[in-house]
């Protein structure tokens, strides 16, 4: 087992914990996890009350190495209490400089609670934090060891510049509700109230990040982006180029966290939670972002059942169904032509008929195999990327694959008996699956 597998498994048993006490938080479970192993900030938007606070605390547990900053921001909070106090000894000697131990900058782990209530003194110093991990101490630049960031407010931010530009170093957002379901509820009164246990060390995190480093982004991929970019900029939705370049790296790191040096499709299903500005529209770009996702993935299936080709095949014979019909079974069309355009029809319908039985028995096959792996595409979807869940859901994008390739089937089956009044010898084909 090597370096990545151990801490695949290791965030695997940390998930498991987490579940078990923080309920109906699955997905954002994982999205804490991507986020902190790809270097990102972790915004939430709720009420009080949804645990927001003791989520982020128990993340940091689980790295029991870590040193944990966490505060309340109000618009009377001052730098002193979040950066540190200015050293009275270097004051002594004309600098200022702040004790920054024990405070945000010299801290691995934190959560800032009502962060847009920061005020103007202080925003200035967690911009550099947030994006670059500096914090300008006086005349020094010191490299912050912090780790990851969880930021929470009960409501967003107003029109106001500072503002604007902090809310941007937060790539992924989430909003957190109070528990909806019954058996939540019969669960709540009996949580683990036990220490959670140290399973990962900074170094794991260390590991995850060189990796995603040397993963690449295929041609496809970032198509698909540009896509999703193109799409977006018509509905008015605007996203700043850093928060494109960081969605990309996020894709890079979950791929890295799957073992794999090529980021797939499914390294991309968390987009839409770092796509919104307003929780409101969530919703919209979700059904965007699904569009963009499914032509990924028929892309990204197309070794397999290669459907752009077969389309292909079935739409230009389909363009000379008339002609060759025409030629086939009126002999006042065929006498109408020349000896030698009669000859070319001829060859032309022989090809046909030779392309529609190759064609149609080559995708026959292929869907019948895929019907197969269909009993197990969620096993198979976990397999690409083990952060996700509910993977039976996502099952149904590979059903709408075999569906589109059974409607090119019916295509080529109906073509043929058109032009041969026979069916194609040797692909019948069961379509009540």
């Amino acid at each position: 087992m090597n370096d990545i597998q151990m801490i695949q498994h290791k965030l695997e048993q940390a998930m498991e914990l987490l579940e078990s006490r923080f309920l109906e938080r699955e997905e954002l479970i994982r999205l804490l996890v991507l986020g902190l192993m790809a270097n990102e900030n972790v915004l939430l938007i709720g009420p009080p009350g949804t645990a927001k606070s003791q989520l982020a605390r128990a993340i940091s547990q689980i790295f029991g190495s870590g040193q944990w900053f966490d505060y309340l921001l109000t618009r009377f909070t001052t730098p002193d209490e979040l950066f540190g106090p200015v050293s009275l000894q270097k004051l002594k000697l004309d600098q200022y400089v702040r004790q920054t131990e024990g405070y945000l900058p010299a801290s691995n782990f934190a959560f800032l609670d009502e962060i847009f209530k920061a005020n103007s003194a202080i925003l200035n110093a967690l911009l550099s934090i947030l994006n670059e991990r500096i914090f300008f101490n006086g005349r020094e630049k010191e490299q912050s060891p912090l780790l990851f960031l969880m930021a929470a407010s009960n409501e967003l931010p107003e029109e106001n510049e500072q503002l604007s530009a902090l809310y941007d170093r937060f790539l992924i957002r989430y909003e957190v509700g109070f528990l909806k379901h019954m058996s939540s509820y019969e669960q709540m009164f009996q949580l683990p109230s036990e220490p959670l246990p140290a399973l990962l060390t900074l170094k794991d995190v260390e590991i995850v990040r060189n990796a995603a480093e040397r993963v690449r982004i295929p041609e496809t991929l970032i198509y698909m982006l540009y896509q999703l970019k193109t799409a977006m900029d018509a509905r008015q939705f605007t996203l700043s180029d850093r928060r494109w370049r960081k969605i990309g790296q996020s894709w890079k790191t979950s791929a890295a966290l799957n073992g794999r040096e090529v980021v797939n499709v499914w390294d991309t299903v968390y987009t839409p939670h770092m796509l919104w500005d307003f929780p409101e529209n969530l919703e919209v770009l979700q059904e965007m972002f699904q569009s963009a996702f499914q032509e990924a993935l028929k892309q990204q299936s197309e070794r397999e059942l290669p459907l752009r080709d077969y389309d292909l095949t079935a739409k230009r014979w389909l363009d000379m169904e008339d002609e060759l019909h025409a030629f086939q079974f009126k002999k006042e069309v065929g006498g109408s032509l020349t000896k030698e355009a009669q000859e070319q029809t001829k060859e032309r319908l022989e090809q046909c008929r030779h392309e529609l039985e190759e064609t149609a028995r080559k995708l026959r096959g292929q869907l019948v195999q895929w019907q197969q792996r269909e009993k197990d595409w969620p096993g198979y979807i976990r397999n690409q990327n083990f952060l996700l869940i509910h993977t039976d859901r996502y099952a149904v994008k590979y059903t709408h694959l075999r569906i589109q390739g059974e409607r090119i089937l019916q295509t080529l089956q109906g073509l043929f008996r058109t032009l041969f009044d026979r069916e194609i010898p040797g692909v019948q084909y069961d379509y009540t699956l």
